[in-house]
């Protein structure tokens, strides 16, 4: 990064406090940022789980869920599901984990997670500016490079035995971009956990260090590396593009249930369009609509509908 960069990176943490964690973001490839540090109110947390719980049971069909005791019906699957994991068998347990997704089409308790300064300081930091050759204002920042891959996805996990494999499903975020790679994060996440994480309760795990081999675990023989992100409901859990992850069978009881906001590098695809499935939603009902703006990327000039400049013109033509 230029001096000029560094400046602002370090002014942005330096206010909110994050230098630990910028640290652990550096040597670990992970960092957990406790809830009273990322001044989100519990009761933002508790109705962003009311509303994920009430979209399961709609997207469902009508099962009831709850925090405590999980899916409370027996429900069914279509088709058979082969694992994307090494080390998986073909014919594995019935499911016990879902995905919801487009999370900020919800309600605003979690639109207000997206746009939360202390996630994006964070995600800024290991994703870093645009990169423009053009000069820039010493008197301004440099364009931020990080956007939103999609509108955010909660992974409901219940008890059972269904899990990632003996590999613990572990992968790195950017495994899909070009090689090099360097220090830049071109794919990453900034995960609120909705319960208290434990290796028993299914958590997260994660190879600390792993986002400086700059390449994807092979798939075999890693997993006695990882190590669970233990935390408290509430916390903020961000990490490196090619930090190796994956997470841990869930043990016990009732639900492992978190919102995961993946971002990406502005040059790299997003998984969803959300300029067009944003377009008409209440994207700016949230407590910074410019920085919502901005993730989703409306002002972008890529990728555009139709050419940006203008072609010249024969002199006394009447062609517009």
């Amino acid at each position: 990064m230029s001096n000029l960069q560094n400046i602002w990176h370090t002014n942005d943490i330096a206010e909110l406090g994050l230098e630990q964690h910028v640290f652990e973001l550096e040597n670990a490839g992970l960092t957990i940022v406790p809830l009273e540090k990322t001044g989100v109110p519990m009761e933002t947390i508790d109705r962003a789980i009311e509303k994920i719980l009430a979209r399961f049971t709609e997207r469902t069909g009508g099962c009831p869920i709850s925090i405590e005791e999980g899916p409370m019906g027996e429900l069914e699957f279509d088709g058979q599901r082969k694992s994307r994991f090494p080390g998986m068998e073909d014919d594995q347990p019935q499911p016990t984990q879902t995905t919801l997704g487009q999370l900020i089409k919800l309600d605003r308790s979690l639109r207000d997670l997206v746009v939360n300064p202390v996630a994006n300081a964070l995600i800024d930091y290991i994703v870093g500016p645009e990169g423009n050759n053009a000069p820039q204002d010493p008197d301004k920042a440099p364009p931020k490079a990080r956007r939103l891959s999609n509108g955010g996805t909660s992974f409901i996990k219940w008890q059972g035995e269904y899990g990632y494999g003996p590999n613990l499903g572990l992968h790195c975020d950017q495994n899909g971009s070009a090689h090099p790679w360097g220090r830049t994060s071109l794919a990453c996440n900034a995960m609120w956990t909705f319960t208290e994480y434990s290796k028993e309760g299914g958590a997260l795990c994660y190879v600390p260090g792993s986002h400086k081999a700059l390449m994807a675990p092979s798939g075999s023989g890693e997993a006695h590396l990882a190590v669970p992100v233990e935390a408290p409901k509430g916390s903020l859990v961000v990490w490196h593009g090619a930090t190796w992850h994956g997470a841990f069978p869930k043990l016990t009881p009732g639900l492992r249930l978190n919102a995961t906001i993946y971002y990406r590098h502005l040059m790299v695809m997003s998984q969803e369009n959300l300029r067009v499935t944003m377009e008409d939603e209440p994207w700016d009902d949230c407590e910074n609509p410019d920085v919502m703006r901005e993730l989703i990327g409306f002002d972008d000039r890529f990728p555009y509908s139709k050419p940006g400049r203008k072609f010249p013109r024969f002199v006394g033509s009447n062609v517009k």
